[in-house]
């Protein structure tokens, strides 16, 4: 047994590599990219550490070249999560009981791993199964989950080492329980730094974890699961359970262990999984804690006096780095009417700079959006834009290869058109003009005309339009960015989330997330205790 005040190692942010030519960087992913795309693994169901083939199979695929074949998934049935369930319950003890150091000397070690050995594997299998570049895969599944790693445990022993005000005669501590049961995580397709955080976080407060991936992606998810296990996370800590996603959550909400869920996808998802642990509620042990992140209509806001070069910029690395397929991907754009016509010429010109087609050419700065139900409804709102708006550029899909949608940039009359209102999660970037003398007005048409609340950007050299902005938009984006794109929160640096129909608002990467998965109990001993139940008054 040891003895002493451990302090975690202070947290910095990982360095991007940049995978120049004939860096050591490339040369290591170039291996690892032919290597996982030959592999072809046979993923099974991981439920309390033991290994399930259900039988019930998932071809996972590049996006790009949806003929090529990256693995075979098994998907989770509703006895799988049982047997996660018991299984979770029986590891939670030991899990629970092992200090906070101990567990926290897992991730770090996780973090470690990542950002040596295993960087070029997790980055390949990240760019093969969710077609992103090199740089993004290396922004997502590299430097924001070793952040995740490392920054979660500097939270953690934040958290732990608040406490509340001692007498002289009593002594007061926070005792910071995990929550009693399970927590259910459900993670998106398209960050995997997302997709790992959301099981690990409420893991390193010591809770056990049923962790439902997009089946899309589960690959980099399994890989990971590796580099977990050989960091010495116990067996059943969390259990990877793929599936469609219905049966899977039906079979954890209706289990009276549920005590948490960690949820990052669309909106309609969530409000089924909150509906869910309504309909569930008296069956539940503890109210179940509900953390979510959702949808967003992420917005850019210029003003007159907004810097061109940087507004530019902003729309095409904001709108249409991985293919748009981010929650705080800058969906719609208001622009004044002075600024318009030379804005419309320079993006035009960048779009028609910009390669797409498979990552593995490191000369691209596209690729192919997610899969074939992806595809299918971003086209649909392009068929929308060529009824009722104007494309400006873009606006071609081929799927024959791989589901490539080009960067299309349109034009609205309507400020309220549906390409405004709704979230299209794909390489879409729509532009109202406006009135330079109504600046008000627009300020009033970002923050009424969508339902989410998630990122945000303004563009402004006038600081008293600036200032204006933050005003009048403070409820209209969790993640609010000036003369920035609304895209690349970096852990430890803007937590992320957002409100509305965008979620909780929680926080990852950051100590406010950690906060919910755990169950403060305050302890007080009072040294030397009354021995009459007399007070003064009644002399």
């Amino acid at each position: 047994m040891s003895a002493g005040e451990f302090r975690v190692p202070r947290p910095t942010n990982e360095a991007i590599l940049n995978y120049a030519p004939e860096s050591p960087e490339r040369f290591a992913l170039q291996h690892q990219l032919a290597r996982v795309a030959a592999e072809g693994p046979e993923i099974p169901v991981l439920a309390a550490g033991k290994e399930i083939h259900s039988g019930d199979t998932f071809d996972v695929v590049m996006p790009h070249a949806h003929h090529e074949k990256l693995a075979l998934l098994h998907q989770a049935r509703a006895e799988d999560v049982h047997t996660a369930i018991a299984g979770a319950m029986k590891v939670a003890p030991m899990w629970q009981a092992m200090s906070f150091h101990e567990r926290a000397a897992v991730f770090l070690k996780a973090a470690e791993l990542l950002a040596g050995p295993w960087r070029a594997r997790i980055n390949a299998a990240s760019m093969l199964a969710q077609s992103k570049t090199c740089h993004q895969a290396e922004i997502d599944a590299a430097c924001e989950l070793i952040d995740f790693f490392r920054f979660n445990v500097y939270f953690a022993e934040k958290i732990l080492s608040e406490q509340p005000i001692s007498t002289g005669k009593e002594w007061n501590r926070m005792d910071y329980r995990p929550l009693e049961g399970f927590v259910f995580a459900v993670t998106p397709f398209n960050f995997l730094s997302i997709a790992m955080n959301l099981p690990s976080a409420p893991a390193l407060m010591g809770n056990v974890v049923l962790w439902k991936p997009a089946n899309v992606t589960a690959l980099g998810g399994w890989y990971v699961m590796q580099l977990l296990k050989e960091a010495g996370l116990p067996d059943g800590v969390i259990s990877m359970l793929p599936g469609a996603g219905p049966e899977q959550g039906a079979a954890a909400l209706a289990s009276e262990h549920l005590a948490g869920i960690h949820f990052t996808g669309s909106t309609k998802t969530f409000k089924t999984l909150w509906k869910g642990v309504a309909d569930n509620l008296d069956h539940y042990r503890s109210f179940p804690r509900i953390v979510g992140e959702t949808g967003g209509k992420d917005f850019i806001l210029a003003h007159s006096s907004a810097d061109l070069s940087a507004l530019t910029t902003a729309i095409i690395r904001g709108g249409y780095e991985y293919q748009g397929q981010k929650c705080s991907a800058a969906s719609r754009v208001y622009v004044p009417s002075s600024l318009w016509p030379k804005l419309r010429e320079q993006v035009i010109a960048a779009i028609d700079e910009i390669r797409m087609g498979d990552p593995r050419d490191f000369s691209n700065f596209m690729s192919a959006v997610i899969d074939r139900r992806a595809y299918e409804k971003i086209s649909g709102y392009i068929q929308l834009a060529e009824q009722s708006a104007t494309i400006h550029r873009g606006g071609k899909c081929d799927s024959k290869v791989g589901y490539f949608i080009e960067p299309t940039l349109v034009q609205v009359d309507n400020p309220r058109h549906r390409l405004m209102q709704e979230e299209i999660f794909g390489p879409v970037v729509t532009v109202y003009v406006y009135d330079d003398a109504k600046w008000t007005d627009a300020l009033e048409l970002v923050a009424t005309t969508s339902p989410y609340a998630l990122t945000g950007a303004v563009f402004a050299r006038d600081r008293a339009a600036i200032h204006d902005a933050e005003r009048e938009l403070r409820h209209s984006a969790g993640n609010f960015y000036i003369n920035d794109k609304p895209t690349g929160a970096v852990v430890g640096q803007q937590p992320f989330g957002g409100a509305r129909g965008s979620g909780t608002d929680d926080k990852a990467g950051s100590l406010w997330n950690l906060m919910r998965w755990v169950a403060p109990r305050a302890i007080k001993e009072n040294f030397v205790p009354p021995t009459s139940y007399r007070y003064p008054f009644m002399g």
